[in-house]
């Protein structure tokens, strides 16, 4: 396999990505507006600091049931990051590594050596690859 890292990579200008510092109610906005799940969030340097779900959202408000509306306002998304939750890859990591990390999530965010989000590589983009080129990878 030639392929490396940029030839899967949606690039950053292509994402959909949350900064650090926003409200957690408006984090919640936009990721209703865009219909994802889960989203890359990085801080003013544009340096990856993790990615936030729906169930994150979703278990805080369950660990915190006397929180109001006008916290959630006033609250960073930055308290709701975990942080060992969808680690990066380096943009120059090898192709099989990739491929193992997107067994565990839906999408990879990938990072340059500073630690700089450029993009995410999805699950979907590894397997429509492996289905175009699945007859070189079938021993006959």
């Amino acid at each position: 396999m030639q392929e490396n890292v940029f030839f899967f990579l949606k690039a950053k200008n292509s994402v959909k990505y949350l900064y650090d510092n926003i409200s957690v109610e408006d984090g919640l906005a936009l990721m209703r507006k865009h219909k994802y799940t889960a989203m890359p969030i990085i801080n003013k340097e544009g340096v990856y600091v993790g990615t936030i779900t729906e169930g994150d959202f979703l278990w805080y408000l369950l660990d915190h049931p006397s929180i109001h509306k006008e916290d959630l306002e006033q609250m960073e998304i930055r308290e709701l990051i975990r942080g060992d939750f969808m680690p990066p890859v380096q943009i120059d990591v090898p192709v099989d590594q990739l491929f193992a990390q997107s067994l565990k999530q839906n999408f990879v965010p990938v990072v340059d050596d500073r630690q700089i989000f450029i993009g995410i590589v999805t699950r979907q983009s590894i397997i429509q690859y492996l289905m175009n080129n699945a007859d070189k990878y079938i021993q006959q």
